[in-house]
């Protein structure tokens, strides 16, 4: 079966895998600082903080943050839900901005006209996460206006989008945010089997996360608590924090990886090109990109009007029975049961619902074949030539 999605191993990635297997280190050592200075630099950020998992660096991010019971935390439905269940950890309350029906992305538009009837309730959300859908910049210098007007932090939930542009940077410097969260699950850009990172520019809130992924646990004399008797003087806990590290395995794998982030992100450019060039006669919408962004092309995923005679349901299920494995990208956050169960009710997102009954995500990935791309596309073609 062709997935819609599949990590990219070479025997350079081995090789270094294999030799942190058989150095001193296989937690937190000396690779994982040298994977976040990597990823620093191709960023332009100042400061990487690397995890076990992009959900574990929201939940550090909103505590870095200070995030807590009595705040709100607002985000894109159209996402996975670590989005925000990072905020619901910290106890705060979640909220949702309906999305651009062009990018996919949250809508800058929804988001002033929400908090416009936020102030006047004074329920103002205290961070906004806009997600970087299928790994296209949502517009980021837009969301960093109204967060100066209204006085909010912005985390960029980037998990799709390492290796991404927008205004000719890369995605992730932190021009526009305080934050920026990367994936590195192996459907992703780049992987470390399971992993995550945040980036920022602000010194302290590394810290604080760098203190959050190791249980709150210091031996930096400048953060400790030292007593008279200084009997307390190797390592102290000074916060509540979680077992959130990245081992040295992990890091040697990323590290690896990302050598050939460029070159990952050109072959999806390939392929998604080609799609657009294929597809663009058939009944169906394929993903326009914003002049000011560069996608890293995560996802491609291509719209089947529901009034069709083809319809979204019909189109995974015949694809599927294809060897081809299809996937929905994303069943609106509070949709789910949990997050009904907090009392959000369809049609509160209306975008984001037509999103969902539409869509489904195509095979991309930087070793899909000629062979496996053109038969996506001619799977297609004859689906809708019947």
């Amino acid at each position: 079966m062709i997935p819609y999605g599949r990590q990219t191993i070479t025997q350079e990635d081995i090789d270094a895998v294999i030799d942190v297997l058989r150095s001193d280190w296989l937690t937190q050592g000396p690779t994982v600082p040298r994977f976040e200075q990597a990823v620093s630099t191709y960023c332009q950020a100042k400061f990487s903080v690397a995890v076990n998992s992009a959900t574990s660096a929201l939940h550090i991010a909103c505590l870095a943050l200070e995030v807590g019971p009595g705040d709100v935390v607002w985000t894109s439905p159209t996402t996975f839900v670590a989005s925000s269940n990072g905020a619901l950890y910290c106890g705060a309350d979640v909220d949702f901005v309906d999305i651009d029906p062009k990018t996919y992305n949250l809508s800058v538009e929804r988001l002033a006209e929400k908090l416009v009837q936020a102030e006047k309730t004074g329920r103002l959300p205290k961070v906004v996460i806009p997600v970087h859908l299928c790994g296209q910049s949502c517009d980021m210098a837009g969301i960093h206006a109204l967060a100066r007007k209204y006085n909010f932090k912005i985390i960029e939930d980037a998990s799709h989008a390492v290796g991404a542009k927008y205004k000719n940077e890369p995605v992730g410097n932190c021009r526009y945010s305080d934050i920026a969260v990367f994936s590195f699950h192996p459907v992703k850009i780049i992987t470390t089997g399971e992993g995550g990172l945040a980036v920022t520019n602000n010194e302290a809130l590394a810290r604080r996360m760098q203190l959050f992924r190791s249980h709150g646990i210091t031996s930096d004399r400048a953060d400790m608590q030292l007593r008279p008797s200084d009997e307390i003087w190797n390592y102290q806990q000074v916060h509540l924090g979680f077992n959130y590290r990245m081992t040295d395995v992990q890091a040697a794998l990323g590290l690896s990886q990302m050598a050939h982030l460029d070159e990952f992100v050109v072959k999806r450019h390939e392929i998604a090109e080609k799609y657009d060039t294929e597809l663009k006669g058939l009944p169906i919408g394929l993903p326009w990109q914003h002049p000011d962004t560069r996608s890293s092309y995560h996802l491609y995923p291509v719209r089947i009007p529901r009034h069709g005679n083809k319809p979204q349901r019909y189109i995974y299920d015949l694809l599927t029975k294809a060897d081809i494995r299809v996937n929905l990208h994303y069943i609106p956050v509070y949709l789910q049961p949990y997050y009904e169960a907090l009392g959000f009710r369809r049609g509160y997102c209306e975008e984001a619902e037509n999103f969902f009954r539409e869509t489904v995500s195509l095979p991309v990935f930087p070793t899909l074949t000629a062979g496996e791309h053109d038969y996506v596309i001619d799977t297609l073609r004859k689906a809708f030539a019947e």
